[in-house]
């Protein structure tokens, strides 16, 4: 009929049925044809939901006999699918084929336009129309070709806008089974997808592919102009901005920011003139632009501002909101879904806006320049809140203490060192922060996590903040002098720090004893001592402490080094105060160690003014 060749009888018998126009089983919902009555009726459960296969080990449920079989082999850890050529064994047989393909180089089929080899015909095929742009399959709808019949088919949904694939967890529905199933890993934090040359696991091979360029050094991505290469194109992208800043000739007389048009600078002198010449009639609302006013006047989102109303409540907490997408974005607080992954690290963010920050990171790009300093910023929020410092305009005033702010939010943060106030918790040890920074800071105690590593040394660090003071170190670079004593810094903040000997000056003090300290980070650990909170935790003995320094010291007890020798006789000591009190067996002079914590005198009355901190 058509000389078609199938490596196998069965292939053959099914492929016929396309000859004979067999009868077929078409699904309502979602249109896919089946041949046999039993695999419509297996294919319905996906829309269903219907699993009724569970496991009697972890109650687990599924919609085909083979998957819960398949599953079986995660509890007994059988794996009967053998590689011939390594013996590398495998619990699924779709996870052997792919790896075989390892082993087999043979790629005879060939493109004669630009030589790139294939191991199939139909990839060659495929990969032909990107040359001649062919697309046979076309839309009725609005006339949009695809290579690919199921190109079409996967298109024609978005006219129908029917989503037949649900997820029973979330309710969110999608046009295709794919991408039901990779949603899913979001919920079972599954992560197929593992690098062979460092082991880290991706939910998506998209993420995997990015990250495979770190370890071939590739930049498929280059600047035209720099020659710079990049591992993924949007960041090629922000990067060609750098090349061509806009002529901005209106420039602000307050503060020297330029725009590019006239309307643009008009809009902005409304901002330290406080002009809101854009009144709402219903409410007296003001606002500096037209747009803006447009936006609040919206019927529907403008009504349940005045009205209060907010009709899209949360099943879970209860909490309502005024539009349906803020709700939306809510629930995700709950399921856990993190809809927006970062290719580079597969860190996933449960909101666009985050994932683009967090790209950032990763590509060091610093677009937006400031014309004062030039200091440089990831994004224009950023230099828009780094102007005000040089402005000098803080036009943000707290009611009880008149400290004055340049930021609204940094008021708002301000105002909670008052009201005591501290809404966000920890979910691990419910310990509660002012702060959603330092609550993000505090969760790392938890998880470890250290994404940020020394191109150097290969330390590792927490924040990007940690990252970049440390480099400083390998530079020897020490830009911040003393005017007083001329001792010089790689810090602008241990500069301030060490002012503040000169001036005797102890801005942060304890609200629960009024003990003053220098520094805000000795405040902090000040403060421990009065909620005995202890967030630094061995993991060899579960021994915790309220320092880190501490734990570093302690540590040394499990690993059993000595990192610190004598010059004298060579003796090696897991601490300095160690060292301290060893010397002076060398120097014969008098030493006064406390009992407490190990500290070492050499004077007795910096001992005995020590002892009273204990005793206290």
């Amino acid at each position: 009929m058509c000389n078609k060749a199938f490596p196998e009888e069965s292939n053959l018998k099914l492929h016929l049925r396309i000859h004979t126009q067999q009868k077929r089983f078409v699904c309502d919902l979602c249109n896919k044809v089946f041949y046999e009555k039993s695999n419509l009726k297996m294919h319905l459960r996906v829309h269903t939901q219907q699993k009724p296969f569970a496991c009697d080990k972890c109650n687990k449920t599924f919609a085909k006999k083979t998957s819960l079989e398949i599953h079986l082999r995660t509890h007994t850890k059988e794996k009967p699918f053998l590689c011939n050529e390594c013996n590398k064994a495998f619990s699924q047989k779709q996870n052997l084929e792919v790896h075989l393909r390892a082993h087999i180089t043979k790629k005879p089929f060939k493109c004669y336009v630009c030589n790139k080899i294939f191991s199939r015909l139909p990839g060659l095929k495929s990969h032909l129309w990107t040359h001649t742009n062919e697309k046979p399959y076309v839309c009725e709808f609005c006339s949009k070709a695809f290579s690919l019949q199921q190109g079409l088919k996967r298109h024609l949904m978005t006219h129908t806008n029917i989503k037949p694939f649900v997820c029973y967890i979330c309710n969110k529905a999608f046009t295709q089974q794919t991408h039901l199933k990779e949603h899913s890993r979001i919920h079972t934090k599954e992560k197929p997808f593992l690098c062979n040359v460092c082991n880290k696991a991706f939910t998506f091979q998209a993420g995997l592919n990015v990250h495979l360029r770190i370890h071939t050094e590739e930049r498929p991505y280059e600047c035209y102009i720099c020659n710079k290469g990049f591992i993924r194109r949007d960041h090629l992208n922000g990067h060609i901005r750098t090349h061509f800043p806009r002529e901005k000739p209106f420039a602000c007389d307050v503060c020297n920011k330029a725009f590019s048009k006239k309307s643009g600078l008009k809009i902005h002198l409304r901002s330290h003139s406080q002009e809101k010449p854009f009144v709402c009639d219903k409410c007296n609302k003001s606002f500096t632009q037209k747009a803006n006013l447009k936006i609040h006047f919206n019927l529907k989102m403008h009504l349940r501002i005045h009205t209060k109303e907010k009709p899209f409540v949360c099943g879970e907490c209860n909490k309502a909101f005024s539009l349906k997408q803020n709700l939306q974005t809510h629930i995700r607080t709950h399921t856990g879904e993190k809809p927006f992954p970062c290719c580079l690290c597969d860190k996933a963010f449960s909101r666009c806006g985050n994932l683009k920050r967090h790209v950032q990171t990763h590509t060091s790009e610093k677009p937006f320049k400031c014309d004062i300093c030039s200091k440089g910023f990831t994004q224009h929020d950023g230099l828009k809140k780094h102007l005000l410092i040089h402005t000098g305009n803080k036009a943000f005033a707290c009611k009880f203490c008149n400290k004055a702010f340049y930021k609204q939010p940094d008021l708002n943060t301000h105002l909670r060192t008052h009201t005591k106030e501290k809404p966000f918790a920890c979910s691990i040890c419910n310990t509660t922060f002012a702060q959603r920074a330092h609550l993000n800071s505090h969760l790392r105690t938890h998880t470890k996590e250290k994404p940020y590593s020394c191109d150097v040394c290969n330390k590792t660090f927490s924040f990007l903040a940690g990252l970049n003071m440390h480099a400083k170190i390998h530079t020897k670079e020490k830009p911040y002098e003393c005017d007083i004593c001329n001792k010089a810094f790689s810090y602008r903040e241990s500069l301030n720090l060490h002012f503040r000997t000169h001036t005797k000056e102890k801005p942060f003090a304890c609200d629960l004893c009024n003990k003053a300290f220098s520094a805000k980070s000795s405040l902090r650990v000040h403060l421990r001592t009065h909620t005995k909170e202890k967030p630094f935790k061995c993991d060899e003995c579960n021994k915790a402490f309220s320092v880190r320094a501490n734990l570093k010291k302690h540590l040394l007890l499990h690993t059993k080094k000595k990192p610190l020798a004598c010059d004298f006789c060579g003796n090696k000591f897991s601490s300095s105060n160690a060292l301290k009190q060893h010397l002076l067996t060398h120097s014969k002079r008098k030493s006064f160690a406390c009992n407490f914590c190990d500290k070492v005198f050499f004077y007795s009355a910096p001992f005995k003014k020590h002892q009273l901190t204990h005793t206290t």
